[in-house]
């Protein structure tokens, strides 16, 4: 008998919802971590399982996130068993946390965690929290939040906070067991590894390696369309219709914030790079950082 899926909880996520989904062949599961790549790869799939440019729908509602608490979970699931399509579901729970079904492929894609952790820090202030707490229960503070450090200092902390996955999965300890354990299943036939600056290098060679991982087959002369609609410029100039009106979000565009890579590096000092690279040494077998920090300092344009 495998193991019971791991729990992971969050002021607004719980993986415990997973419980009881009824799967389908041919489901796509997208597990990453935060601002690692999961709505370009969401839109990826979207376009290949519907080979077009255009979208029946919002991505949000073509593509669900299952473990955010926004929406109730029964409601949540009747909406996927209503979907006649090619299901794509969205969840930043790690492998360990979501119960892994023959049917479904289940794609992880990595980011360089400096990178991803910037445009986390960006995305903070992009969030409704008023809203959020309203959709998902949780009382207001008695207190207004105490001011956000400079970006610099924030990031400095995020690298040597001490906690775990279970507590904080977006700390740097949860990026790094994220990738460590979809590192260690990337051989499983249903298990698809994506790179960022992969994607950002050569889209098109990466969406047919997804396509064929999916088997899914799209008319030659559909290709170009396909990648067109999937470059950070198109998502950016569709980013109302591409994330819908009923985002906690209080700006589409700005969720498609800057495009290129590098945002880490930026902020920190060739020794607080190296304290960086020394702390994700601790965490993350070596081989799976060689694969995760190539490249990542040159500057490309790909979706955020």
């Amino acid at each position: 008998m495998p193991a019971a899926p791991v729990r992971y909880q969050s002021a607004d996520e719980d993986s415990g919802r997973w419980s009881g989904f009824a799967f389908r062949d041919g489901d796509i599961v997208i597990s990453t971590r935060s601002k690692s790549g999961t709505t370009w790869m969401q839109m990826i799939c979207a376009l290949l399982v519907f080979r077009s440019p255009r979208l029946p729908a919002p991505l949000g509602d073509l593509s669900p996130w299952l473990d955010r608490l926004t929406v109730p979970r029964e409601e949540l699931f009747a909406r996927l068993a209503a979907q006649p399509h090619r299901r794509i579901i969205k969840s930043h729970t790690p492998l360990d946390g979501l119960p892994i079904d023959p049917r479904a492929t289940y794609i992880v894609v990595a980011r360089h965690p400096l990178d991803m952790a910037v445009s986390l820090y960006h995305q903070g202030s992009n969030i409704d929290r008023a809203r959020l707490r309203r959709l998902t229960g949780e009382p207001e503070p008695s207190e207004p939040p105490p001011p956000r450090p400079p970006l610099h200092d924030w990031l400095i902390s995020w690298i040597h906070e001490d906690t775990t996955p279970r507590q904080q999965m977006d700390s740097l300890p949860g990026v790094m067991w994220h990738l460590t354990d979809a590192w260690a299943r990337r051989g499983e036939p249903n298990i698809v590894l994506a790179h960022y600056d992969e994607l950002s290098a050569d889209l098109p060679g990466e969406m047919r390696r997804l396509a064929s991982r999916l088997g899914i087959t799209v008319p030659a002369g559909t290709w170009p369309g396909l990648v067109r609609a999937a470059t950070f410029e198109e998502m950016r100039a569709g980013a109302g219709r591409i994330i819908g009106p009923a985002h906690v979000l209080k700006s589409s565009a700005a969720f498609f914030r800057r495009g290129t890579s590098g945002a880490g590096h930026e902020e920190l000092s060739a020794g607080e790079q190296a304290a960086y690279r020394r702390r994700a040494a601790q965490l993350a077998p070596a081989d799976l950082l060689r694969w995760l920090h190539r490249d990542v300092w040159q500057s490309r344009r790909h979706g955020d």
